[in-house]
């Protein structure tokens, strides 16, 4: 969740007839300065939109009301003026009484918003698409700044961390730092499995013992789902290696991935 930020919630009344839309806060607002201006010229000056903007929406709204909106007064030394009807008034009294609703309904949801961000972030980061299998959000736990890379340590669910190799530039860029809220994207072909990791030491920094919840076998590879604590990796590997490794669900293996083959993201 972003820090230090007041947030709030915002919403907008449109009217509609039918499938048709009438029109919203806009709209009403016209008619009502035409109500007391009593001339359409002048409303529409008013309100910063040309007299055939203000007629035609006026027109719109007569025709999804079903009646008219307007009465026009023509002739006299004042050249005639425009009256609402009593359908008019109507209308905009009822729009105000709605408005006052949905206001209310605005400040009482806004009271909740600190679980409601929240969980809009979490939708938001649902709804990412990537072609990635694996992705991860985390904060960023500790940054090991070198020459041209830096490795990047990004905490996420269950006490794990995953480490990132990246760019000088791209920690400039993406504003990394201690706390940071990232995305970490592994694709499920640069993860390996090891079946028997004990008293053998990789070079790769990203090593997960976990066990084997599924094992889904394709033409050529496999998809095999490794349960880590709270977490889950998805790797692929040949239908050949599933039969050497003798993989089936609840063995124990451990899953392994280097540095560089982390994508790191920050949420927008």
């Amino acid at each position: 969740m972003v820090e230090n930020t007041e947030f709030g919630l915002q919403g907008q009344i449109w009217i509609t007839a039918g499938d048709e839309s009438m029109g919203g806060h806009g709209r009403i607002r016209l008619l009502s300065r035409i109500a007391e201006l009593g001339s359409i010229s002048q409303a529409a000056k008013s309100m910063k939109m040309s007299y055939k903007s203000a007629w035609d929406a006026v027109n719109h709204m007569n025709n999804l009301a079903g009646e008219p909106l307007l009465h026009r007064i023509t002739g006299g030394k004042g050249g005639g003026s425009t009256t609402l009807t009593e359908r008019g008034q109507q209308l905009i009294n009822n729009f105000a009484r709605i408005e006052q609703v949905h206001q209310r309904f605005l400040q009482e949801l806004s009271q909740d918003t600190g679980n409601i961000v929240d969980d809009l972030f979490v939708l938001k980061r649902l709804s990412m698409k990537t072609s990635a299998r694996n992705q991860f959000f985390g904060k960023v736990k500790a940054i090991q700044i070198g020459a041209i890379n830096d490795a990047v340590e990004i905490s996420i669910a269950g006490g794990h961390s995953v480490v990132a190799t990246v760019t000088r530039e791209s920690t400039q860029e993406l504003n990394l730092k201690v706390g940071s809220e990232v995305f970490a994207l592994i694709k499920a072909s640069d993860i390996i499995l090891v079946s028997d990791a004990k008293g053998v030491r990789f070079s790769a920094r990203n090593q997960f013992a976990g066990t084997v919840a599924r094992v889904q076998a394709g033409a050529v590879n496999s998809e095999v789902v490794v349960s880590v604590g709270e977490s889950t990796l998805t790797v692929i590997v040949t239908n050949d290696s599933v039969e050497s490794l003798q993989l089936e669900e609840g063995s124990a293996v451990t899953a392994i991935f280097k540095a560089s083959s982390v994508i790191v993201g920050c949420p927008l």
